[in-house]
Parts: C-alpha cells; sequence; structure tokens
C-alpha cells in the first residue's frame, strides 16, 4: 500500500524537493511562502538556462512541532533552482542595492502551448520575476542547519 508523505515524516532533515509538474510546483511555493532573500542573492546563468535563489525559507513544516513544544519557530537558507529558463525579466527588483530585502509571496506556473510556460516569483510590494521557461523543472533544498526566526513568531498576513 502507498500513502502520502506527512510533515511528521521528513521529522528535522532538510528538506531537497522537486517539482516537473504545476502540482509539486503548489508545494514549494507553500514552503517557500514568506521567504527572504537579499536582491542580491539571486543570479541567473543563461549558459546553463538556470536561475537560482538563496532564500531564508521560513520552517512551515516545522511550525505545530515549534508550537507544541514551545520553542522559537524557525527559518533555514534553501537554494530555490529553476531550470529550462530561456528568458527572465523582473519588475520592482532593484538587484544592485546590497540593503534591498525582498520577501516571496507565491510561486506560480501558467503552462504554455506544449511543455514551455512561465514561472512568476511573486513579491511583497508589487515586485515580481518572470521566467519563460521550455520546461517545469525546479527545485527546493535546504543547505544549512535551522535557526531561530529573528522575528520569534510566524508570519501572518492581513486579510
Amino acid at each position: 500500500m502507498t500513502e502520502d508523505a506527512r510533515f511528521e515524516d521528513g521529522g528535522d532533515k532538510p528538506l531537497n524537493l522537486g517539482a516537473l509538474d504545476a502540482e509539486d510546483l503548489k508545494v514549494l511555493s507553500t514552503l517557500t511562502q514568506d521567504a527572504v532573500f537579499p536582491a542580491t542573492e539571486m543570479q541567473w546563468i543563461p549558459g546553463e538556462r538556470r536561475f537560482a535563489v538563496l532564500l531564508n525559507r521560513f520552517r512551515w513544516e516545522d511550525l505545530q512541532a515549534a508550537k507544541a513544544r514551545k520553542r522559537v519557530v524557525e527559518r533555514v537558507q534553501s537554494l530555490l533552482v529553476i531550470d529550462n529558463v530561456v528568458h527572465v525579466a523582473s519588475q520592482g527588483v532593484v538587484r544592485s542595492d546590497e540593503d534591498t530585502i525582498l520577501s516571496l509571496l507565491s510561486v506560480a506556473y501558467t503552462p504554455g502551448e506544449d511543455a514551455d510556460g512561465v514561472i512568476e516569483l511573486m513579491l511583497a510590494g508589487d515586485g515580481g520575476i518572470r521566467l519563460q521557461i521550455e520546461a517545469l523543472e525546479v527545485s527546493l533544498r535546504d543547505v544549512t542547519r535551522p535557526y531561530g526566526a529573528p522575528s520569534k513568531s510566524a508570519p501572518h498576513h492581513d486579510v
């Protein structure tokens, strides 16, 4: 019998996930919601057709355990990599300013006619990054140990 993975199954192990379709990408979008990163931590490598960003990701998968154990909530540095990128455009993003901190709200995918499409990284403050891709291939990998969130609280959004 096969069953879906649960958050509890991951324990404190670092995430290493991939997305090859729209449903997979929704999971990565949820896990990266409210990640923050300096604008200087994004890189597009046209020769490799790869876009990468080093995120300080809120550990949503650990929130319930942190509350139950009455310990501080955590963030972790994670590498979000999008492959098969043929064009990158942004709006409301000043990459040259080392003090600019961006907040990722969601990662959305709009399919094209074939395997191509567009991935949009929606940022707080009406900013965004648009990636034209030839095929959907995205990965999210934790690259450091978790650390206490500086705010000591989970992100929240006023509706």
